[in-house]
């Protein structure tokens, strides 16, 4: 995985913050990159401001929630670009409700997209990594390890995301897979409905976890980082 020049990558959830963060990056390393968002039109738009040259990035409509259209667009990057080597299952969403207050429906989208979600794209995707001796890498949250009042049910998906990842990685590393889990902690992102600005600087920016990414797609294959914590280095003010 060191010459990373024409390497095939799948980004779910790669219009904005995280999973367009590491979609830059990757690009900027001389990679082919397929996006998706829930929203057609959100991936296209993201697409064309990754790179002017649209021969190396593909946007994609995909519910990661949906096993039939995970695998309609893991085959489609296949189709399109001749393989897959690496695989970013980042799509999540944060619904954060005391559980006097969280409802059935937020409580499902929650684990719908930010678990079964990933086990969706991972079950897609293996038998094209297994050909390439791929790469996995899950975007978990030190909330998967750290629980937090009004975070029943982001807690629940991300504790069972980091578990998840951790038992793939021992099912697969026996076919030259890896597998990571990245657990990054405040991130200058949309999460939660949040806009970005200024105020963020102190946060990880989406570009420090594409460094991260790339840091491990350039490390020695011997060695397998299997679960990261990253946090902010100096707290907020």
């Amino acid at each position: 995985m060191n010459n990373l020049t024409d390497k095939i990558a799948y980004i779910t959830g790669g219009s904005k913050g995280i999973g367009y963060g590491i979609a830059k990056t990757l690009l900027g390393a001389g990679m082919k990159v397929a996006i998706t968002s829930r929203k057609s039109e959100a991936a296209k738009k993201a697409a064309e401001s990754l790179s002017k040259d649209q021969s190396r990035v593909l946007a994609l409509q995909s519910d990661v929630s949906s096993s039939v259209s995970e695998a309609k667009a893991i085959q489609t990057v296949i189709d399109h670009f001749g393989g897959l080597d690496v695989v970013i299952a980042n799509a999540g969403v944060g619904h954060l409700f005391p559980i006097d207050q969280l409802t059935e429906k937020l409580w499902k989208e929650t684990i719908d997209t930010n678990l079964t979600g990933v086990f969706n794209t991972v079950k897609a995707s293996i038998d094209a990594l297994k050909k390439t001796k791929g790469y996995i890498i899950t975007i978990a949250s030190l909330a998967g390890a750290n629980f937090f009042e009004n975070g029943a049910a982001y807690n629940a998906s991300k504790f069972g995301l980091v578990g998840f990842t951790q038992a793939v990685m021992l099912d697969l590393r026996k076919y030259g897979i890896k597998v990571t889990t990245i657990m990054p902690g405040s991130v200058a992102t949309h999460f939660n409905n949040h806009v970005p600005s200024t105020a963020d600087a102190w946060k990880i920016q989406p570009e420090d976890i594409g460094q991260v990414v790339l840091d491990l797609l350039n490390m020695n294959p011997r060695t397998l980082p299997s679960k990261i914590e990253i946090r902010p280095s100096m707290p907020v003010k």
